[in-house]
């Protein structure tokens, strides 16, 4: 049992630990401009922002009315988000700490995102956090992507943790929804500023409003062993 009293801490990926959304922006316009949309904006991809990456893309297909199976948008966007990855990728230097401090305690840990397993590891592997973050779950190995609770719930298991016993970092609504979902607690460090107010983050157990500008890793560590000697 590791210092904070058998309390596992799952991450989601992207906009929580690694600044990856414009990549994910940018992969985006790209596919969407190959198939004839080229007037996709930065507000445009924040209403994805913590869907999986195969949700996504099926959202487009309606939206757009594209004639290209699912599986092959998922292809091209992951080949275009991987060749952005590979060359610029970065961990928050607070989160990077984070997760650097709770690997010194022993603390298990993992990764539950909506991105393909080959972007994941890209991405772990690119900034090193694949170190400490070993156990590993994408939505495409669960029936259901965030906002239901399947990747956390997977994770947990992986682990070997019960969801009561999990704190999950989320940076989006459909991750905290899925966090509550799965019984576990959340620390919510909203990505899109602008979404701070939503319900699903009014309910977090610890709400950093200014997102990565104002989390610390000492705070939520500080939180996390009130949270373990109150139970």
């Amino acid at each position: 049992m590791g210092t904070l009293g058998g309390i596992s801490v799952i991450f989601d990926l992207d906009g929580t630990l690694v600044d990856s959304e414009p990549n994910y922006y940018e992969a985006g316009r790209r596919t969407l401009t190959e198939y004839g949309v080229a007037d996709f904006t930065w507000a445009d991809h924040e209403a994805y922002v913590g869907i999986s990456t195969r949700e996504t893309v099926a959202d487009w297909k309606r939206r757009y009315g594209l004639r290209a199976p699912v599986e092959e948008l998922l292809a091209v966007k992951n080949r275009h988000y991987l060749e952005l990855a590979g060359s610029s990728s970065r961990a928050y230097p607070e989160m990077r700490r984070f997760v650097e401090l709770l690997a010194g305690e022993g603390v298990p840990m993992a990764v539950a995102s909506g991105s393909s397993p080959g972007a994941i590891a890209a991405i772990l592997a690119r900034t090193g956090l694949d170190a400490h973050l070993r156990t590993v779950v994408s939505a495409d190995e669960v029936a259901r992507g965030k906002p239901a609770p399947d990747v956390f719930l997977e994770a947990a298991r992986r682990l070997g943790a019960e969801p009561a016993r999990c704190v999950v970092l989320e940076d989006a609504a459909p991750g905290a929804a899925a966090a509550y979902a799965a019984g576990m607690r959340c620390v919510a460090i909203p990505y899109v500023a602008a979404q701070a107010d939503a319900p699903e983050f009014a309910a977090a157990d610890l709400l950093v409003r200014g997102g990565q500008e104002e989390f610390t890793a000492r705070a939520a560590h500080d939180w996390l062993v009130r949270t373990a000697r109150a139970r």
